[in-house]
């Protein structure tokens, strides 16, 4: 375990090394930031050359480039053009809410997921199980913004019971649903995610169910007796969840790096929306910083999630 520790350290090193690097040149083809710093219609010649001789952009590019590699290294992203705040405090200001709509939308995809998987991959004939299937295919094939206003339309426009848009205020931890009604405005955001990945969850579940159910050892239990419930939850389940757990753990770093059109849509202060925001300010720092921090959040879930292999299937040996 340690070696492979060690070996799987290495190679996120490596990986995030790499995609340092593309980011920071790739991002210099942007527009000049400069325009998002001063105003360029009322700015003099100098005035413009005097900020960009402050912020070491008419510097060469590599030497922009060694400074921020050291100030990554001392855990120092740099400063926001726009909010001429230190990047990171701005990043983890937002994270509370959107790791809220991430906790709730992967219990909630869970929740919906795996037991539908298991009784349409164990029952795969049935009107249910097709029901179930079709189901599937809407949740798969409809867009995540369409969803969003369409249950604005219904529950906020028709129904008037749920708020449009918008955050309750923070409480403990800088969580919204602590505080009295703050979980009314998260019902929406969470259903919009939670519908798209626990269609997917659900037919790889299905799959998996399908697959074991045909194994010698299902056969052996329901001749021991074994009720068709233990067989299903406790021995076709289990063995079916490798494949699951895969793709819950990328789609839990999916929820939390691209949140973007659904913070947008109910204008939920995440980070989500402030990428959004920060492309089309081109605020250069924040988008950077942004996209490594994102980066190295996955191979980390990557890294968990060859962990949780072996916990659920002790035969899987890392290597």
């Amino acid at each position: 375990m340690l070696k492979y520790a060690i070996k799987r350290l290495f190679q996120m090193l490596v990986v995030l090394a790499v995609v340092t690097v593309l980011v920071f040149f790739m991002t210099n083809f942007l527009s000049d930031p400069i325009e998002a710093i001063v105003d360029i219609q009322t700015a003099t010649e100098a005035d413009i050359q005097a900020v960009r001789e402050q912020l070491g952009l008419n510097d060469p590019i590599l030497v922009q480039f060694g400074r921020f590699v050291s100030g990554i290294l001392k855990g120092d992203f740099g400063t926001s053009y726009v909010y001429k705040t230190p990047v990171l405090d701005l990043i983890f200001q937002r994270v509370p809410a959107t790791a809220e709509i991430v906790l709730f939308t992967a219990i909630l995809t869970l929740v919906i997921a795996i037991p539908l998987g298991v009784i349409a991959g164990a029952n795969p004939q049935t009107k249910l199980s097709k029901g179930i299937m079709a189901g599937s295919i809407f949740g798969i094939s409809l867009p995540s913004f369409w969803m969003g206003m369409m249950l604005i339309y219904v529950f906020s426009v028709s129904l008037q019971i749920l708020p449009a848009s918008g955050r309750a205020a923070a409480g403990p931890g800088g969580f919204s649903f602590l505080t009295p009604g703050g979980w009314k405005n998260l019902i929406m955001p969470v259903l919009t995610l939670a519908l798209g990945y626990s269609a997917t969850i659900l037919r790889v579940t299905r799959a998996g169910i399908q697959e074991n159910m045909k194994q010698d050892y299902v056969k052996f239990a329901r001749a021991k007796g074994v009720s068709r419930r233990n067989v299903l939850f406790h021995h076709a389940l289990k063995n079916a969840l490798v494949p699951v757990v895969t793709v819950f753990g990328l789609n839990i770093g999916h929820m939390f790096a691209f949140t973007t059109v659904t913070e947008t849509i109910f204008a939920w202060p995440g980070v989500g929306k402030l990428l959004i925001d920060s492309i089309l300010r081109n605020d250069r720092p924040i988008i950077v910083a942004y996209l490594i921090l994102v980066s190295a959040m996955f191979v980390v879930i990557n890294f968990v999630v060859d962990i949780i292999y072996m916990l659920v299937d002790p035969r899987i040996e890392l290597r």
